[in-house]
């Protein structure tokens, strides 16, 4: 007779412990992010929402004409990459009119500024004392502004003299060409280079450079006397 083995249901009787979680573990995985699992939804950008505004205006465009429904083909293309492409005009269309308008008003700017100074220069030269102008330069210690004078006097001097005729349209290269005595235009020349070295390039100069750079006023007017 086999033997016939047979199946016994065995019973845990083990004790069963209940887990209890600590309050206080519990707040600090609410807490920790890495157990944060409810993703967030993103805000759509301005520009996104304008790209999908255009889109389907142009796609509705479209299947107004063709009658689709859904684009294949060249169809697809222009639905997805057209609004890139007229963001990206619009885009160039306003910087190069910002860049216009401010180009204009750098222009603008920089023709008043020439204008004021050619006025002022005019002014001084015409109508003005430039030596007291000079003497009130030295006075409160602007010896740049005083070689600035000093210069514009020189200007008159080469003017009355009729070696020069001035014009505030005129560059100082323009002068030292009309300027026919090498001596005198040998003096002129270096009154020049320190005007432009004092008075465009902003150099602040004290008592002492001042008198030193005089000297070379002094000795064009002394050619203009002995000419």
């Amino acid at each position: 007779m086999a033997q016939q083995d047979s199946l016994v249901a065995k019973n845990d009787n083990s004790k069963i412990e209940v887990q209890e979680i600590d309050e206080s573990h519990l707040e600090t995985y609410k807490n920790d992010k890495a157990f944060n699992y409810v993703e967030e939804k993103q805000g759509e950008s301005i520009i996104y929402r304008f790209k999908q505004w255009l889109g389907n205006i142009i796609r509705k465009f479209f299947e107004a004409i063709f009658g689709v429904g859904s684009a294949t083909g060249i169809l697809y293309f222009i639905f997805n990459i057209l609004p890139y492409l007229l963001l990206g005009f619009l885009v160039f269309l306003l910087i190069k009119f910002f860049l216009k308008v401010n180009s204009q008003n750098i222009i603008l700017g920089q023709q008043n500024a020439s204008t004021i100074k050619f006025t002022e220069d005019e002014q001084i030269i015409k109508n003005e004392n430039i030596q007291t102008l000079i003497n009130e330069a030295i006075k409160q210690k602007n010896f740049r502004l005083a070689i600035r004078y000093s210069y514009l006097k020189s200007l008159k001097k080469l003017t009355e003299s009729d070696i020069i005729s001035w014009d505030h349209q005129k560059t100082n290269e323009d002068y030292i060409k009309e300027i026919q005595k090498e001596s005198i235009k040998h003096h002129f020349k270096d009154i020049t280079k320190i005007y432009d070295y004092v008075w465009y390039g902003e150099f602040n100069i004290d008592e002492l450079k001042f008198e030193s750079l005089k000297i070379a006023f002094n000795n064009l007017n002394n050619s203009l006397i002995t000419r």
